[in-house]
Parts: C-alpha cells; structure tokens; sequence
C-alpha cells in the first residue's frame, strides 16, 4: 500500500502545486474584473466536467465492473469490455460536446445567470466553446486512468495530469511577456486547453499498452447496466465541483465574486485533491476486493484507516488555511491586475468556504463503502439534495453577507452531504470502526487542535509589510513548523503508527 499511496500523493501534489502557479499566473493575466470572471465561469464548466470523469468519478464505477469480469471471466473478457467502455464513453463525450457547443450560450445562462444582458455572457460563451475539444479527450484519458488503477499502475495516471498545467502555464507566460487585450489572452488561453488534454491522452495511449481492445460502441445489455451504476457514482463523485457551480449560479450577479470563489476554492483543492484522489484510486479497488469476499475484519480495517487518513489531513488542513488565509491568497494571487482588495475579499470568502473540508473529505472517505457494495443512487441522492442546500443557503446568505455568506452556503451543502451518507450507510450496512480507530481518532482532533492554536499565536509574528520574498519564506517557514507541531502533538497523545495504518488499507495484490 505504502507505494501505492505515496505515488498518488506525490503525483497529485505535484499536479496540485502546478495547478497553484497556473492560477496565479491567471490572475496576473485576467485579475478579478469581468472577463476573468467570463473565463473561470467557463474554465469550472469544463473542470466540473473533468472531474465528473476523471478524479474518482468514473474509477469508482469502472474499477470495480472491471475487476468483476476479470475474476469471473479471464483478462481476455476484461480487455474486451475495456474496449467497449472506451469506445462508447468517447462517443458519448465527442456528441455532448457537439451538442455543448450549440447550446452554450443556455447553458451559461444556466450556470451564471447574472451574465444575461453584460459583456461577461458572450465572453463566457466563446471561451467555453473554445475549451470544448478538451471533452473530446476527456472520456478516453479518464476510461485509461481507471483501467490503470484498477491494475495497480498509478504512477502514469498520477504524474500525467500535469502535462494539463504545464501546458496552459507555458502559454500564459508568453502571453505575459508580450503586450496583451485580456479578453484576447483568455481566448489563447481557453483554445489551449483542448491542446493540453491531447497530450494527456497521447502520454497515455504511448505508454498504457493495450488495456482495452478491440475498441467499439456498444450499447447492449452490459453496457447499459455499467453506464446506469456508472452515471449516479460519477455525479456523486464531483460533489465538491457541483457544489461550486451551485455557489456561482447565485455569485454570478455580483462583480467579481465569481472570480473570488474560484481563487479561494483553490485552495481548498489542494488537501482535497490530495486525500480524496489517493482514496479514490486506491481505496475503492480495496473496499471492492474487501466487500466481494466478506471479510469483515479487511473492510473495518478500510473504514477505520480511511476515517483516519480522512480526519487526521483534512482537520488540521482546514484550521491551517483559516489562521493563514489572507497571507497565503496573497502569496499566491496578488500579482499584475489581482489587487490587494481582491485579496482580502478572497480570503474573508476562503475562511467560510474552507469549513466544507472536512465534510468534502469524510464524504471521500465514505462513498467507496456504497462503491464497492455497486450502490451509486445513494450517494447521487445525497449530492443532489447537498445542492439543493448550497443554492438555498447561498441565496439567502448571500442577500445578508454577499461572497461570504455565498461560500457559507456552500459549506452547508458539504456538510449534508456527509450527513446524509453517514445517516444512510449506518442504516443500510454500518459502518466499522475498529478498535485502533476508537483510540485513535479522538486524539488526532486533540493534536490538530493544538496545532491550530500554536498556530495562531504564530501567525502573528509575519511581516506584514516586508517584501515578497521575505513573506514568502516567513509563511514557507511557518507552515513547515505548524506540520511539526502537528506531527509532535500526534507523538505526545500517543497516536503512534497511524501513518503505517494508513499505508497498510491494502495489502500487497496477490501476482
């Protein structure tokens, strides 16, 4: 497990860090005014899209279907039906995008509905259009992900995302460097990220091998029931993203704060892509094995360590990113057209928004369970009704307390989602906590909290007025330290061996 897990890690990280310069060069590109908020209303469309396919979406339908036929019927059979979701899946996403691009301006209307009559609705709709090739590609690169997880092969799919964000970072530094129109730049911009997903699915067809074959469409029996499983658990799987878009539905009509939860959700994003992809990738194909044959003591043990690894990133990660957020929003966005006062309004909406963390990850930590028991309407349920929730409580918050009570509504959203899976699995299977995790779990809480305090008193001491790169190494600095401490209080109350029980959720796969 021990490599597995850390593969994922380093890949996402890696992929998530890239992601930090990508946006931070964007906000140095656009800023915060109309036609970034044109650009990231459409760029969110196309991650919502993404991550409906990729990032635990469709592996967590795929990978247990796939490993189904193998174990009954041979890797010939597997391969097979590999080749029929891979053609079929890119047929369907190649058709949506057609349709996409003729309806795309109701679709806008739809998602931001505060752009009808400005000049921020046709910019959104031509970058949008101009990003859909990226679905083209988007099918096949996350049908290949998943067949590669579920065979153990997660470095390819863990370090070839980043292709994605090197790719966009090299072309908004030449635009950068050269005088530019920003509603130019953003169309580049938007007509490269087709480009980038092309390289992700060629990096993978040249060194995936044959994994599915022969490739058709099909529609049969099989493919029906897969694509019936397979549909819920993608959209429950991009709960964090439909959430957003809920939230921006109701920011599109205020200046700016379309563009404010975009660069604070960032950083939400970098715990939650950490966690919840490595236990999307590696918990669900454990879950599955786990679940199959009845073990009753392999499936406690998934739970516990996944509630475990889920608490003990996602607490102090959360309280961290509120004692830090102004410095850290600044550190990374206030640069060229991103101003100081939309870093302060960033970050007021970060401290709320970032409260959703521990429900997005806890919801990561549960969905394998209805995963692996082939339940995806459950959780598809609980997604739903969490955005009901998030568009209420944005609306009403929002009217009160603008972008802030926005991103609090969508944090209220979260947490009824997890709520709503922990309320569900209790009834229908029960959860199992094992004895190591009834220990253990209270003590996590205790030490994060005692970092969140030292912390606290830490923050204090930052320069505020120094120069860049002194704040920069102050804040490197001080996060290091606040992982210290961390790591010191788990010592001292005596949560001993956790990290070795997390990287032992799966045991060594049988050859």
């Amino acid at each position: 497990m021990i490599r597995s897990f850390l593969t994922v890690s380093t890949g996402t990280l890696s992929s998530r860090l890239l992601g930090f310069v990508r946006d931070s060069v964007i906000a140095a590109l656009l800023g915060a005014g109309p036609v970034a908020d044109a650009f990231l209303a459409a760029f969110q469309l196309m991650n919502v899209v993404r991550r409906l396919l990729s990032e635990g979406g469709l592996n967590a339908a795929l990978v247990p279907a796939w490993l189904k036929v193998r174990n009954s019927d041979g890797e010939a059979a597997a391969r097979a039906f590999a080749g029929r979701v891979l053609g079929t899946v890119s047929a369907a996403v190649i058709a949506a995008a057609l349709v996409l691009g003729v309806l795309m301006p109701f679709v806008i209307a739809a998602i931001a509905p505060g752009f009808v009559g400005r000049e921020t609705m046709q910019l959104a709709v031509d970058d949008a259009r101009l990003m859909l090739p990226y679905l083209a590609f988007a099918g096949p690169v996350t049908v290949m992900m998943a067949l590669l997880n579920a065979q153990g092969r997660f470095a390819l799919t863990a370090f070839s995302p980043l292709l994605f964000n090197i790719a966009l970072i090299a072309v908004m530094i030449v635009l950068l460097a050269r005088q530019h129109d920003p509603a130019q730049a953003a169309l580049v911009v938007a007509a490269t990220i087709g480009i980038a997903g092309f390289l992700q699915l060629s990096m993978l067809i040249l060194r995936g091998g044959m994994v599915a074959s022969p490739l058709r469409v099909s529609f049969d029996e099989g493919m029906r029931g897969f694509l019936s499983r397979a549909v819920p658990g993608m959209v429950a799987s991009s709960a964090p993203q439909w959430l957003m878009v809920a939230g921006a539905v109701i920011a599109s009509g205020a200046p700016s704060a379309v563009s404010w939860l975009y660069f604070a959700n960032r950083l939400l994003e970098l715990p939650l892509g950490i966690v919840g992809v490595t236990m999307g990738t590696v918990l669900v194909p454990e879950m599955t094995r786990a679940v199959r044959g009845g073990d009753r003591v392999a499936i406690a043990h998934a739970e516990s360590r996944g509630l475990e690894l889920a608490v003990g990133l996602a607490f102090p990660a959360t309280l961290g990113l509120i004692v830090l957020s102004e410095p850290i929003v600044r550190l990374l966005f206030e640069h060229g057209a991103f101003t100081a006062e939309d870093t302060a309004a960033t970050a007021r909406v970060l401290i709320w928004l970032i409260l959703a963390l521990p429900a997005h990850v806890l919801v990561k930590a549960l969905s394998p369970a209805f995963f692996a028991r082939e339940d995806t309407m459950t959780p598809l349920l609980a997604t739903l009704k969490a955005v009901v929730v998030a568009i209420a409580g944005a609306f009403l918050l929002g009217r009160l307390f603008g972008a802030d009570g926005i991103a609090a509504g969508i944090a209220l959203g979260a947490w009824s989602n997890a709520l709503s899976l922990l309320r569900n699995g209790a009834a229908s299977f029960g959860f199992s906590i094992d004895a190591d995790g009834r220990r253990r779990l209270p003590r996590i809480l205790a030490a994060a909290l005692a970092m969140g305090a030292v912390l606290w008193l830490a923050a204090r001491a930052l320069p505020a007025g120094a120069h860049g790169l002194v704040q920069a190494i102050a804040l490197l600095a001080l996060i290091a330290a606040g992982i210290a401490t961390y790591g010191l209080f788990l010592q001292l109350f005596g949560v001993t061996g956790w990290r070795a029980a997390v990287n032992a959720i799966r045991q060594k796969r049988a050859a």
